[in-house]
């Protein structure tokens, strides 16, 4: 199965289609094995002792890559937040991502999935090309998070 985003037109509204990557538990050896070097979307999440995943973070990359940005995320080593290192030294962190060449594109992805989980301050801002931006993500697993 081929993972990445591609979007339909339609007027001034846009439905983008997200081909999710499996879900993989984040370690360091997997990740530079199976994640690419590639700009695209990610989302990183944390399970709690329910064995519910609890959202860390959704985000998109450029340079350096989906691999080097995965890798950096999950890893307490490499972070500079003192909440996050605590969650990641503690508990398992979990990934999955799509790629895709368009900075736009990555733009009104993560701006919908901001604007979804967290209305109250998705944090950034769509590309500004589409009136309305619909979703429909596929993925190979069944995903059940809690916010």
């Amino acid at each position: 199965m081929e993972y990445g985003i591609t979007a339909q037109e339609r007027g001034k509204d846009v439905h983008f289609f997200i081909n999710w990557s499996p879900l993989e538990v984040a370690d360091r050896w997997a990740i530079n094995a199976k994640v690419p070097s590639v700009a695209g979307v990610y989302e990183i999440y944390w399970m709690d002792e329910q064995k519910h995943l609890r959202m860390l973070s959704v985000g998109c990359t450029h340079y350096g890559g989906l691999r080097t940005e995965i890798r950096r995320l999950t890893d307490p080593e490499l972070t500079d937040d003192p909440g996050a290192k605590k969650i990641l030294e503690d508990e398992e962190i979990w990934f999955r991502y799509a790629p895709t060449n368009s900075a736009a594109a990555m733009a009104d992805v993560v701006w919908f999935f901001r604007k979804t989980y967290f209305p109250e301050n998705p944090g950034v801002s769509h590309s500004g090309r589409y009136e309305k931006i619909y979703m429909n993500e596929s993925a190979p697993d069944k995903l059940i998070w809690v916010p």
